[in-house]
């Protein structure tokens, strides 16, 4: 087999790869345009034809969209700020300092990635609530935060390592201040990381389900994967329409491809820097 013939079977497989992954969301937004009659017919309709925004009206009929839109913006960017601040502080000291314990904790954060989420509902729950916290966006948050930064650190962790110390001690004497070598010199470099761990921890606050729907039993309070959840349960009482589940699941999605577009140079570069060690 020739490097031609190689390169071509690749290039097959990639492109089968990448329709396999995009016609989902292809599909969905599809669906969000058609009417309910044509998405029940046995015959799919790739194309629409017919295209109506009555699915997308029926979804934002009530209003509740934009407040837990809302909602979930106030928690999701309360996580990525402290999670990136927490994390950035403690993968300096990691990869920076010697001192007392410093394997214990990098093993700590290891640990608490292996805990299941399922197993702290119930305690998670009593503490919140002890401090009268449910329905709120505190509460959420410092679940989220607890949750996501051991693993935001392991990430950061990776990409101060690769940062060489040496590089701090030139600026330093040439006249810098350990903290202006600091953010003059490697905290430009650390730039493509902290935006591919504030992908990571956006991402995971913004998407979760399980732990919102625990700590926010209020309908007045809820993140838009919870608004979701209230098309299917609408279903136990009438048929399920289809064409505003997917209109709804297309308006979710929106803010995470705005997001994504913005940051997704810097996060290309991050997730390359974060992957090649010299």
């Amino acid at each position: 087999m020739t490097a031609r013939t190689r390169r071509g079977l690749f290039s097959a497989l990639a492109i089968i790869v990448a329709l396999a992954w995009v016609f989902p969301v292809y599909w969905m937004v599809n669906s969000a345009f058609l009417p309910n009659i044509i998405l029940q017919s046995f015959i799919p309709t790739f194309f629409p034809v017919k295209a109506t925004l009555s699915n997308f009206t029926g979804a934002l009929a009530d209003g509740s969209f934009f407040s837990a839109l809302g909602m979930s913006v106030a928690i999701t960017l309360t996580v990525v700020v402290f999670c990136l601040l927490f994390a950035f502080l403690a993968a300096i000291a990691i990869s920076r300092f010697r001192f007392r314990g410093r394997r214990s904790f990098v093993i700590a954060v290891l640990i608490v990635q292996m805990l299941p989420a399922e197993g702290l509902f119930i305690a998670q729950y009593k503490m919140v609530a002890s401090v009268g916290l449910l329905d709120s966006v505190l509460g959420v948050s410092v679940i989220y935060i607890a949750a996501i930064v051991p693993f935001t650190i392991w990430m950061l962790r990776g990409f101060v390592a690769g940062i060489p110390a040496d590089l701090e001690e030139a600026a330093m004497v040439d006249g810098l201040s350990r903290f202006g070598a600091f953010m003059r010199i490697t905290f430009p470099l650390l730039a493509p990381g902290l935006v591919a761990s504030g992908v990571y921890a956006f991402l995971q606050a913004w998407n979760e389900f399980t732990v919102a729907l625990v700590l926010l039993p209020s309908e007045a309070a809820q993140t838009l994967p919870l608004w979701l959840r209230g098309f299917v349960q609408a279903s136990a009482t009438r048929e399920t329409d289809w064409g505003q589940v997917m209109a709804a699941s297309t308006l979710v999605a929106v803010p995470v491809i705005i997001f994504f577009l913005i940051v997704q140079g810097r996060l290309t570069s991050g997730l390359v820097a974060g992957a090649v060690k010299g």
